[in-house]
């Protein structure tokens, strides 16, 4: 009965850790600098960032939830649209969605008072993997107000990891 009991107390405590305080949350973000795997919440400043189709078809994914949740509009498969921001993903190769993610850091870059909590856009139904994706990201570490996904940190720390390791095999 006791591991049944301390269980129980373990999924209560991980329960009231995920979703907190919008204060907890939004603090803890902004300690690990990490978009959360599940984001149910956002604060005023806080925007979604999710993957696209082009058409603004938001029917699966963080897409529908960018819609029942965040704001985005249906039709609109682009840019800002209440607390989310939609990067098409859907329409070729990972090329065609480099100029949309070069759109998005340029845009956040002009709107620092906001935070745009990243999700990990083209790898659920476009079919990318975080490999394909994150590179396109290299420029937002650097970026106060844009928040990315662990995979797409650890891809990116790998990657500058091998950069590092082939000058100094130079």
């Amino acid at each position: 009965m006791e591991k049944k009991t301390n269980f129980i107390e373990n999924i209560v405590s991980d329960i009231r850790d995920f979703f907190g305080t919008r204060k907890g949350i939004n603090m803890e973000r902004k300690k690990d600098r990490t978009t959360p795997d599940f984001i149910t919440s956002l604060e005023d400043n806080e925007i979604f960032v999710f993957g696209s189709n082009l058409a603004g078809f938001h029917g699966g994914g963080a897409a529908r939830i960018a819609h029942n949740k965040f704001g985005a509009i249906w039709g609109q498969g682009v840019g800002l649209q209440g607390q989310s921001y939609a990067i098409p993903t859907m329409q070729g190769g990972v090329e065609t969605v480099r100029p949309y993610v070069d759109e998005f850091i340029s845009f956040a870059k002009q709107h620092p008072e906001l935070t745009f909590l990243v999700t990990r856009i083209g790898c659920g139904i476009a079919g990318f993997t975080d490999e394909d994706i994150a590179p396109l990201f290299k420029e937002a570490l650097a970026i106060e107000n844009i928040v990315l996904p662990a995979t797409f940190i650890d891809v990116l720390n790998h990657s500058r990891d091998s950069d590092d390791a082939e000058v100094l095999d130079l």
